[in-house]
């Protein structure tokens, strides 16, 4: 009976231990998901393979586990070029040993949770675009060894939380915009007062027991603390030091540093009582110390009435987008709120309106797996282009509403006759929407009619004003924007034409990754707390002007040429023309064969732009702003010329009038 007895106790404790496991298991897998969820650009697509659904997350990409499998302890994804943020769920991997996240283009502010992470060992952040102040709580990881904080945005100074890490061996702070002294020690002087307000620092040890340091090319001031002499002079150039032995920063870049901060010792030695009255100043008149008291009480006065006045004026701004719930679960998620004066030129539509304006989105003019595309005319108003979303309720995350709203106030910049502008977006709980209002562009896409229909009968000169039209379209994108905008997937598909075929760019491929990564999560971000976002901070989206460069080049091709950039049949239309291209006896092959009439002089300049928009190394691309200059100056769009060539172009004439 006994041994009965022992046997259940023995199967109880085990049961209860698997349950544990399981249980913290499961509980990891959702921490690495909320990370995943948080980063919103993976253009290399390393966490293709990190499925929610899988209860072990050991065999994923970038996840290193512990023998027995049952606990994650290590992050490692490295110039990966994720774009996202650093979720604060994060801290709650108990036994991570290892975070490294080193050269990839992150973003916001560095979690102070992961301070919780009592294990770990390694942080390495360096080289991503993390912003704001190192938070006091990572000196409560009290096993780091080594902190790479290297070439991020950050501010602040070195807080002296961080000399609690007694066993820390390498800190690497440069190339951010750190301010302050280099600390080494706790200053004998350092006020009781000092350590109520840090609480941790009363175990505050140094930073002399570093072996690798590196804290150049920021905004420190002072001097080099003595106990760090043993580090290279690169360690602390290219800041605002007292130093003669590195190279500092000059003078006029220093202005904005503050000064740095010396302690004077308290006069210990007490004076007789009878000597204090020679060493007290005179004392003022009554009426001037009246007079100063008046004074500073209007000042006063004066500067809380325009703290008032500030906060109701943007108490008045009212947020555009409202915090966004998730209905499903009722649970607060991020606060995301977006300066009115961004959107002041943007409407936002009601669901019914579009449904009106779109005939009970009936009209579909295009589709794909992440969108579709309604035609519509507003009462009293222009045809509209609808870009409606095709993305579930519960798949959408609060970083995918971030990403949405910041993508309207993006567009909401364009502002060119050669692109496609934004007049509104919808968005709505019941049904949920997210919806994009495009103005639309009456004669369809440029695709369209090179490759169905009559398009191929476009004359030359129109080919030449629509190519045109693109390049200066570009240009403006990419040279008069800042941050720069550049179209996600540039191709004929992407350019829409106006009922005088004066060509729009629209980038409607945006969404592509970031709701492909969507479909197959099913978590929900539940990070509290705000994110606005302002003119001045607005984060620029994934940029590829090569990219874009390279695909006017091809884009280039199409239009004289008729073929599309791939098909089965004919293979890939660049590699096809590259045989053509640089022959002048033979490029006139290049140009579509039911073009009868073109501008031989013409054909020469757009083979040359071609070349050097498709040239491999990317470094030997021309700027779009060169583009234009060379097909502006040396392509005549004259009406005279076309004329002599082409009978087309009378037809055409007669049409647009």
């Amino acid at each position: 009976m006994s041994s009965y007895a022992s046997l259940l106790v023995l199967c109880l404790i085990s049961g209860i231990l698997f349950a544990k496991c399981d249980s913290s298991a499961s509980y990891e897998v959702a921490v690495l998901t909320t990370f995943k969820e948080a980063i919103f650009e993976d253009p290399l697509l390393v966490l293709s393979n990190w499925n929610a659904l899988d209860p072990d997350p050991c065999d994923w990409y970038g996840i290193s586990c512990t023998k027995a499998r049952d606990h994650v302890i290590e992050l490692n994804i490295s110039g990966s070029s994720l774009r996202g943020f650093l979720a604060p769920e994060l801290g709650q991997l108990n036994f991570l040993r290892e975070l490294i996240l080193h050269g990839n283009n992150l973003i916001g502010i560095i979690p102070k949770e992961l301070g919780m992470l009592k294990f770990l060992q390694i942080l390495d952040l360096g080289m991503n675009q993390l912003s704001g102040h190192i938070p006091p709580e990572i000196g409560s990881a009290t096993s780091l060894v080594k902190i790479n904080l290297q070439s991020n945005e950050l501010t602040g100074g070195i807080r002296p939380e961080l000399g609690n890490l007694r066993y820390l061996q390498e800190l690497w702070l440069d190339r951010n915009k750190l301010q302050g002294t280099i600390p080494a020690a706790v200053s004998p002087d350092f006020s009781s007062e000092a350590y109520r307000k840090y609480g941790a620092i009363t175990n505050f040890t140094s930073f002399c027991h570093l072996k690798v340091a590196n804290f150049s090319h920021n905004l420190f001031v002072g001097s080099i603390p003595k106990c760090l002499g043993y580090l290279p002079s690169t360690s602390f150039q290219g800041n605002c030091l007292q130093n003669k032995d590195s190279k500092q920063r000059p003078a006029t870049q220093c202005s904005g540093a503050p000064p740095a901060k010396s302690r004077t010792r308290a006069n210990t030695t007490r004076l007789p009582a009878g000597d204090v009255s020679k060493h007290q100043g005179p004392s003022k008149p009554a009426w001037l110390l009246a007079l100063e008291i008046a004074t500073a009480t209007m000042v006063g006065f004066i500067l809380l009435v325009a703290i008032l006045t500030a906060l109701q004026k943007c108490n008045n701004k009212s947020s555009i987008i409202i915090p966004w719930r998730k209905s499903a679960s009722g649970k607060d998620h991020m606060t995301v709120c977006i300066e009115s004066e961004l959107l002041k030129d943007v409407v936002q539509y009601s669901r019914q309106d579009l449904e009106i304006a779109c005939e009970d989105f009936s009209n579909i003019i295009g589709s794909s797996p992440d969108s579709v595309v309604y035609k519509g005319t507003m009462k009293g108003g222009p045809e509209i282009a609808v870009i409606s979303l095709c993305i579930k309720e519960e798949h959408w995350t609060g970083y995918l509403e971030l990403y949405f709203q910041r993508e309207v106030a993006d567009l909401a910049r364009l502002n060119h006759e050669n692109t496609g502008k934004l007049l509104g977006y919808c968005r709505e709980s019941t049904p949920f929407t997210r919806m994009l209002v495009f103005e639309y562009a009456s004669n369809g896409t440029l695709y369209e009619h090179l490759h169905h229909g009559e398009g191929c009968q476009f004359s030359w000169s129109r080919r030449m004003k629509i190519a045109i039209g693109i390049a200066r379209g570009l240009e403006y994108l990419h040279t008069a924007l800042e941050p720069p905008f550049t179209i996600s997937e540039l191709n004929s598909s992407a350019v829409y034409l106006t009922e005088d075929f004066s060509p729009k760019l629209v980038d409607f491929e945006c969404w592509k990754t970031i709701l492909s990564r969507s479909e197959r999560n099913s978590g929900a971000i539940g990070s509290q707390g705000a994110i606005c976002i302002l003119p001045n901070s607005l984060e620029s989206r994934h940029l590829d002007i090569q990219g874009n460069v390279y695909a006017f080049g091809v884009l280039l091709l199409e239009i004289i040429s008729g073929r599309p950039p791939y098909c089965k049949e004919k293979g890939c239309l660049v590699e096809w023309a590259k045989d053509y291209l640089e022959l002048p006896e033979v490029m006139s092959y290049v140009v579509d064969p039911e073009l009868k009439h073109f501008r031989y002089e013409d054909l020469k300049v757009i083979c040359e732009v071609v070349n050097l928009c498709i040239h491999p190394d990317s470094s030997k691309r021309l700027s779009m702003k060169e583009v234009c200059n060379m097909l502006e100056s040396k392509i005549d769009l004259s009406i005279s010329v076309d004329f002599k060539t082409s009978s087309l172009a009378w037809a055409e004439l007669a049409l647009s009038s």
